[in-house]
């Protein structure tokens, strides 16, 4: 017993200094160490122009840019330029989620929104950037909507009837709701007015694609009950019939919408009347 005893601190101590070397000798971790992106510059040629230098004409600027250091949207590529580069460069835009329309802008010849653009990676080709065309421009890519939001007023965008129901709310099927599918999805960009060449030449007139669908939006609600004056408005030769369905309007919606279609439905609803 005695020799058990004394034999256990030695035991111990032989123990002790290995579990201490152990310690000593565990190797560090290894850090990750993070590796740069290579250069990647792309030159964006962007329209200006400046109100308060009437003198001076519409020019393009050139901006170069690390599409490694910004987002994927052309949106992220203007504001790294205005924030980083050039505090003057002025252009329209807000939700960054396609919803508000409001960078709506013509890139490398398409009109679109910028916040859905992507940047072209191929660094040898430059991307050109303009103001939608066909309007008058406030400053840079900044159109004046002045009368296309007129326009759209004249249609009297909202639900007309004289008859409410006396207790909760309109009740409409779910048929006559399908109807309103690819009419109430617009968000007013004008990127498809902008595209239509009838537009371009008539615009004091003609309606234009965004307006004339959602005069359709409003006609084709079963809710509604004015959707004999509403036709009776379009009855001319300029507001609606100048549309000659060349679909520049449903090819460049950046939300995917058929306004042709619509104006379609328009004309097909007054012919058989």
């Amino acid at each position: 017993m005695q020799s058990l005893l004394t034999q256990a601190p030695r035991f111990a101590a032989r123990r002790l200094p290995n579990a201490a070397r152990a310690l000593s000798t565990t190797p560090a971790r290894a850090q990750a160490v993070p590796t740069e992106k290579p250069v990647l510059m792309k030159e964006f040629k962007i329209y200006r122009w400046n109100p308060d230098e009437p003198e001076k004409k519409p020019t393009l600027q050139s901006y170069k840019i690390d599409l490694n250091q910004t987002g994927p949207m052309l949106l992220d590529a203007l504001i790294k330029i205005k924030n980083e580069i050039d505090p003057t460069l002025t252009f329209r835009r807000s939700c960054r989620e396609g919803i508000c329309g409001s960078c709506a802008m013509n890139i490398d010849g398409q009109n679109t929104l910028a916040c859905l653009c992507r940047i072209d990676r191929n660094t040898g080709k430059d991307t050109k950037v303009y103001p939608l065309p066909h309007m008058y421009i406030v400053k840079d890519l900044v159109p004046d909507l002045t009368l296309f939001y007129k326009q759209y007023k004249s249609i009297q965008p909202y639900l007309q009837n004289d008859n409410p129901p006396e207790k909760g709310e309109f009740i409409q099927s779910q048929e006559d709701r399908k109807k309103l599918d690819g009419l109430y999805e617009c968000i007013l960009c004008a990127c498809c007015s902008t595209s239509c060449p009838s537009y371009w030449w008539n615009q004091d007139e003609y309606l234009g694609p965004a307006t004339l669908m959602q005069a359709y939006r409003w006609i084709a609600d079963s809710r509604d009950s004015y959707g004999a004056e509403r036709k009776e408005k379009l009855q001319n030769e300029m507001s609606m019939y100048r549309c000659h369905t060349i679909f520049n309007c449903s090819r460049t919606c950046p939300k995917g919408l058929n306004p042709a279609a619509a104006i379609a439905k328009i004309k097909l609803e007054l012919a058989a009347e």
